[in-house]
């Protein structure tokens, strides 16, 4: 029986004590739980003491995973804002408080409007022209112009930002050419070509716009100085989206609905998004917010939760995830074992081939990620993520003959054939008179991840090849890859952009990341390939579809035949589990809205809180 079907009892339920349900904190939970019964104890609640930052629960959208401690600030200048719910500005910008001129949906590579109305490119993809939407507005009521657009690249230029650094280096300046339309005029390379149009085009949805007027006033009052500038509380902020800041301690961070917000203007979404208030508890750890999750007060949990299904199959509550099936959610992120091929051993492709065709892959996804991931029979390997418009980008065909895993027998013959044996009968092959034996590592306490590499080391064993796994802290896993001094280890490739798949092959592949002395980009295995780099540098400005997907089949062929590492499983970008207690009509993968599960918050997934209705 399908999950949606057993859960009607379940919300029936639910809608007879949904509005009275309160935190159960017993004196043992309240030194792991931050978040105390207020979170969800309605303000108006006759007779009972009204606390800092409590909201009805009717009104309340409640959240868990994404914010961990207190705040720093609302700086959407600054490094560390650790402001999930208010500053993200990451592959898909959370829209909540500040918006991005367009917004990216991951499910079919598009983008939608937002302060933008429509963008174009010029023949030779040197000028991006932007037309903005006229009915924008600023919190103070002032109209959102080309002005704010310009101003916003100009001081992430002018302070040194991060995203000043990074698309400095592709973008020359952004015009106003009224007040209304901006141009943004891409850097030129000494061909007379722009450097790289995808990350001109990847600045419109990630980069949130500011006021010019407010950000000079936080200019002056710190005399321009860049680290006053970058570490400004700017808690009178002015943004353009649909909440403002209402409440934050060490325990929560509550947003409230700007009942002004110009987004219910017929020309964007028509009305304002059904919450009045946005609320993340914080929590101690995971476990605290699942228990929370489980009773009904959270909403939305951005959290691997391991067997999620037991909710509604066992437990009968009235929890939902995107998928009704396994693997529940969309795999836009491919979780990658990375080797060092500037290693002895790892330098050879059959060495490389053979651990990664004898790795137990149903079984990773079966335990580690408890079938919350498409398996490669379902979804073969390549370059692309799990997702129907990355998908449409390859051959499938062109690739069925390089596809490898669960198979010990043909990775032994793969060593056998290239002379790669145990020569000391020590049940260890060796290579150049060394036994091959490698230390595979990844963060300590990333459970699906440690998980999988015991398969990975497994599979070593299995076919006469020592790997020891090491669970370091996450600092010194990060120091230890970004560095290059590691054999074997576990990371991220990137997840979904509107300048992916290209910027994940990058990640994957690209030549130019190997020899940085820190490296925090990509192609940690350090591999090279000229044909692969020759690739990487025509897909920026290639349009045509059937070029492109030539181009990413050949990528694929190049990466599944040398191997410079492999994917383990498919995640996806955000957790996106839902609690129907309180509210319903959630973005799901079969309602027809093309509503992407980010969590009702990130790119177009925000169109999720404009659908929201209450259980009645």
């Amino acid at each position: 029986m399908k999950k949606k079907i057993q859960k009607m009892a379940s919300l029936f339920l639910a809608a007879a004590v949904g509005m009275s349900i309160l935190v159960e904190c017993s004196a043992s939970d309240a030194s792991s739980v931050l978040a105390s019964s207020e979170s969800v104890i309605s303000a108006e609640t006759e007779g009972e003491e009204v606390l800092p930052g409590s909201t009805p629960r009717n009104e309340t959208l409640y959240f868990a995973g994404q914010q961990w401690g207190t705040i720093n600030d609302w700086n959407p200048l600054s490094s560390n804002s650790n402001n999930s719910m208010g500053v993200a500005q990451q592959d898909m910008a959370r829209a909540l408080v500040y918006e991005p001129m367009f917004l990216y949906n991951n499910l079919d590579g598009k983008l939608y409007p937002l302060l933008g109305k429509e963008w174009s490119w010029n023949d030779d993809q040197t000028e991006m022209t932007i037309k903005l939407n006229p009915d924008a507005k600023w919190s103070d009521g002032t109209p959102v112009t080309s002005e704010d657009v310009a101003y916003t690249f100009e001081v992430h230029k002018k302070y040194n930002t991060g995203f000043g650094i990074d698309y400095a280096a592709y973008i020359d300046t952004i015009v106003p050419k009224d007040s209304n339309t901006v141009v943004i005029k891409a850097k030129l390379g000494k061909d007379g070509k722009a450097v790289n149009p995808l990350k001109v085009l990847d600045y419109i949805p990630k980069v949130y716009v500011l006021q010019k007027a407010y950000i000079q006033n936080v200019e002056k009052r710190n005399n321009n100085q860049e680290d006053g500038v970058k570490t400004d509380k700017m808690e009178d902020f002015v943004s353009s989206g649909p909440y403002t800041a209402y409440y934050d301690d060490d325990q929560k961070v509550v947003l409230v609905r700007d009942d002004n917000y110009w987004g219910q203007a017929d020309s964007m979404w028509g009305a304002l998004p059904a919450p009045k208030y946005i609320a993340h508890p914080i929590y101690k750890d995971n476990s605290a917010g699942q228990i929370a999750f489980s009773k009904g007060e959270i909403d939305i949990a951005q959290m691997f939760i391991t067997d999620i299904q037991k909710f509604w199959e066992e437990d009968n509550l009235p929890i939902t995830t995107y998928l009704d099936e396994p693997p529940y959610g969309v795999g836009t992120m491919i979780p990658t074992c990375f080797y060092n091929t500037r290693i002895s051993g790892l330098d050879q492709v059959a060495v490389r081939k053979a651990i990664a065709m004898a790795v137990d892959y149903d079984h990773i996804i079966a335990t580690a990620m408890s079938n919350q991931s498409a398996t490669f029979e379902q979804v073969p390997r390549s370059v692309m993520n799990t997702t129907d418009a990355e998908q449409a980008l390859v051959d499938q065909d062109r690739l069925k003959d390089l596809q490898f895993g669960n198979d010990v027998e043909a990775a032994k013959k793969i060593l056998d054939d290239a002379g790669i044996t145990d020569h000391d009968g020590d049940g260890i092959r060796e290579y150049d008179g060394k036994n091959l034996s490698f230390t595979a590592e990844c963060p300590d306490g990333w459970t699906d991840w440690m998980a999988a590499l015991e398969d990975v080391a497994k599979a070593g064993q299995n076919i006469g090849i020592d790997i020891q796994t090491n669970y370091p802290d996450t600092n010194t896993f990060t120091e230890n890859y970004s560095t290059g001094n590691f054999e074997i280890c576990i990371n991220n490739a990137t997840g979904s952009s509107v300048s992916c798949p290209w910027q994940r092959c990058m990640v994957l592949m690209y030549s130019g990341y190997a020899d940085l002395k820190t490296n925090t980009l990509g192609n940690w295995s350090g591999f090279k390939n000229k044909e692969a780099d020759e690739i990487l540098a025509k897909i920026p400005y290639e349009q045509d579809q059937a070029k492109l997907k030539d181009y990413y089949t050949r990528l694929s062929e190049i990466y599944l035949t040398e191997v410079p590492s492999f994917a383990l499983m498919y995640r996806p970008q955000a957790f996106y589990n839902v609690n129907e207690s309180v509210w319903t009509n959630y973005p799901m993968n079969d309602d027809g809205n093309n509503i992407p599960p980010t969590v009702c918050t990130d790119g177009y997934g925000i169109a999720g809180l404009y659908q929201l209705q209450l259980v009645k």
